[in-house]
């Protein structure tokens, strides 16, 4: 997430870099790009109509504590199981000499099915630790989802008593891990039926330990590396409301990363879920899952742990999914500026390759600093896409780097179909003019209407965003699947859909991005075919399944027959 700062002064030229600036800004003139035609659906911001209000806290007081730039994430999730999703937001926290009247806490917003959503944090969800992050699944299989936080310190679990009532469920479950939690997940890793629970870790940071770094003589946000990396935890579920942390039997104990991103994904294909780990200045992580629940670490062998140029990325957020409709998952992660955001191509057989530039993501996104990066098909036209939310860290940033500005706008690439992206931003609406400090992104279609809506969570201390997409007019296929066992969710379920000449692969999945969670259904675009011809499902136990001629423009519910 970091340049590579130290304490003195700075080699940095920024004339070379205004320079670069000019380079960047002419390829851009000369790149090809979607004209609005064919990205007809566009963004609103609609926060304020919707009865959204929240305003994000950091806590900074100017002395470039680390947590305070990293922002936090938000959930899209049904609490109250009525169909239409909700929206969790995480919080920051005072930090040392922060003055405020009324401690800011997390909050849920409760979709009221009309648009608009009314603010009932009191249902006990308002958690007042540093926040990062949020996982949502359904950990005790009793038919409503559960929150897990992650914070600066002692994580959260938030057990959902019915009707979208929490009470706190983390003592009794034992997963109050007191590292600096940012992503985390719920998966069922060993296949046995109910969901177990990853939380990736950052460093070691106290206010105690904190260090000081400058840039000559401008204060900046230290480098990842000046503090100690930490492992993150998985945390096996027992079945009986408790999990056992498992992490060094299930081979994920290291202390070699940053961790920011964690995205579970069957990558090779294989039938269980593997996990990618993106980390801040060091090399990325490709946790394989060998079936049972215990994992291989095959990251540089695959060739995702460093780009292209053979350096370990500033990465933040990621995602795993299918962009060119060949079966296999693939990768994107954001990363700081000065460095493009990196797009893995799965080439099969378990090996990656950087295709970054040649996909035209690469010029486009190094003027940026990418916070988070997620495929979704924002046009439904069967192609995933890719939403970046960008903003830099350092308020300052402009004493030590005039190149760069410390708000910045999103970016929305459209796939072109043929393996490369446009940047479409500017054609895309009003809602993505903004140029704000973003950070965490959840996706859902909160209005039912069968496109995909973005909640952009934003730091700076200012209103976060939420932004409806006025679609246009491709078919669509929305599917709810249900679960056996304790996994009522299906999460990791595989669906594969056919119509006509089309194939999409999507696996069900919440956590993904930058510690964010988002709509548990999968949305399929069907570009301008009215039907689907079969839909194969294979649950997460390896169990088949395959439905066939189906009307599009539909929402449908599949249960995992006994």
């Amino acid at each position: 997430m970091h340049l590579q700062i130290t304490t003195g002064s700075s080699s940095r030229n920024p004339h070379r870099i205004l320079c670069i600036l000019c380079v960047l800004s002419t390829l851009q003139l000369l790149l090809p790009v979607s004209s609005p035609a064919e990205s007809a659906p566009t963004y609103v911001d609609v926060t304020a109509e919707a009865g959204i209000d929240f305003i994000y806290v950091s806590g900074s007081v100017g002395e470039k504590y680390m947590p305070e730039a990293m922002g936090s994430g938000a959930a899209f999730v049904d609490v109250d199981a009525d169909g239409w999703l909700d929206l969790y937001i995480v919080n920051g926290a005072p930090l040392p000499g922060f003055q405020v009247d009324i401690p800011p806490v997390n909050a849920l917003y409760r979709n009221a099915t009309d648009g608009t959503f009314l603010e009932t944090t009191a249902a006990g969800v308002g958690d007042d630790g540093y926040g990062m992050g949020v996982a949502t699944g359904d950990y005790d299989g009793d038919g409503d989802t559960d929150l897990y936080v992650t914070n600066v310190g002692a994580n959260v679990l938030l057990r959902n008593s019915g009707k979208g009532v929490f009470t706190d469920a983390t003592s009794r479950a034992g997963v109050g891990d007191e590292g600096w939690g940012t992503s985390a997940a719920f998966v069922d890793a060993d296949r046995d039926g109910d969901l177990d629970l990853y939380v990736a870790n950052y460093l070691v940071f106290s206010v105690e330990g904190h260090k000081r770094c400058m840039l000559g003589d401008i204060p900046v946000y230290c480098s990842p590396t000046t503090y100690p990396g930490q492992s993150g935890v998985m945390y096996e579920n027992q079945g009986t409301g408790q999990f056992r942390n498992i992490t060094r039997a299930a081979g994920l104990y290291t202390t070699r990363g940053r961790q920011l991103a964690a995205v579970f994904g069957d990558y090779d294909a294989d039938g269980d879920q593997d996990l990618f780990i993106a980390n801040d200045k060091t090399p990325n992580f490709l946790f394989r899952n060998g079936g049972d629940g215990t994992f291989d670490e095959v990251g540089l062998l695959s060739g995702i742990s460093y780009d292209e140029k053979g350096v370990p990325e500033s990465a933040m957020g990621a995602d795993l999914a299918d962009y060119d409709n060949d079966g296999r998952l693939d990768a994107v992660v954001a990363t700081y500026q000065w460095a493009a955001n990196t797009l893995y191509h799965n080439d099969g057989d378990g090996f990656f390759s950087d295709t970054t530039f040649p996909a035209g993501l690469g010029v486009a996104s190094i003027p940026f600093l990418g916070m988070s990066a997620s495929f979704l098909d924002y046009d439904n036209d069967g192609f995933l896409d890719v939403f970046a939310t960008n903003g830099h860290i350092d308020v300052n940033v402009a004493d030590f780097d005039p190149a760069a500005t410390y708000l910045q706008r999103n970016q929305l690439f459209r796939n072109r179909r043929d393996g490369t992206f446009a940047d479409v931003t500017s054609a895309s609406g009003p809602g993505l003019a903004a140029i704000k400090v973003s950070h965490g992104a959840a996706f859902a279609d909160y209005d039912n209407d069968g496109d995909t809506d973005i909640f952009v969570s934003d730091g700076n201390d200012e209103p976060s965003q939420l932004l409806r997409n006025d679609g246009g007019t491709h078919h669509w296929l929305c599917v709810r699947v249900i679960g056996a066992a304790h996994n009522l969710d299906g999460i990791g379920t595989r669906l594969t859909l056919e119509a006509g000449d089309l194939r999409l692969v999507r696996e069900v999945r919440t956590s993904y991005g930058y510690m964010s969670s988002s709509d548990p259904r999968v949305l399929f675009g069907l570009g301008d075919r009215e039907r689907v011809d079969r839909l194969h499902i294979r649950w997460p136990n390896g169990q088949l399944q395959r439905l066939e001629d189906m009307a599009a423009d539909q929402f449908i519910i599949l249960e995992q027959p006994p």
